[in-house]
């Protein structure tokens, strides 16, 4: 059998994990997914790491921020009076709430994660939560569909 190419459609499983070994996302072997090369189901670079490979051959690939959900940029960390949850909600640390930005001029809804919570203030960040780590993901190839 041939290995990978750019059309494919293969069968994988994988571990996804950050620096400290924390595992953020895991596709069992017993549950492997099935993806077209070039769909965008899954990062590039791991659609790119699986090229070349053969069935049963397992892969690790390290991912660097720009090749996965970005830089994490302070600007997008913001404090929001916490008068405004008054009666709404009581935000926690680790929450992810749905929070209204104008952008364009026009109101849109965009998860932001509460970063930290006092009397005064709600600290949210509108980054993605896994923006500006490195990523790192085992993957193995199951099959190439013919």
């Amino acid at each position: 059998m041939c290995p990978v190419a750019l059309t494919d459609t293969v069968s994988i499983s994988y571990t996804a994990t950050l620096e400290n070994g924390e595992v953020f996302e895991k596709v069992p072997a017993s549950k492997p997914i099935h993806l077209s090369i070039g769909s965008g189901r899954v990062l590039k670079a791991v659609e790119a790491s699986l090229l070349g490979m053969n069935p049963g051959e397992s892969r690790t690939v390290h991912i660097q921020p720009e090749d996965a959900f970005g830089p994490h940029h302070d600007t997008l960390v913001h404090d929001i009076k916490r008068s405004v949850f008054d009666g709404k909600l009581d935000p926690k640390p680790g929450m992810i709430l749905s929070l209204a930005v104008e952008r364009d001029g026009k109101s849109e809804q965009v998860p932001a994660m509460v970063l930290a919570v006092n009397s005064e203030k709600v600290s949210v960040d509108y980054n993605h939560p896994l923006a500006g780590k490195v990523l790192t993901y085992t993957v193995t190839l199951h099959a190439i569909a013919t």
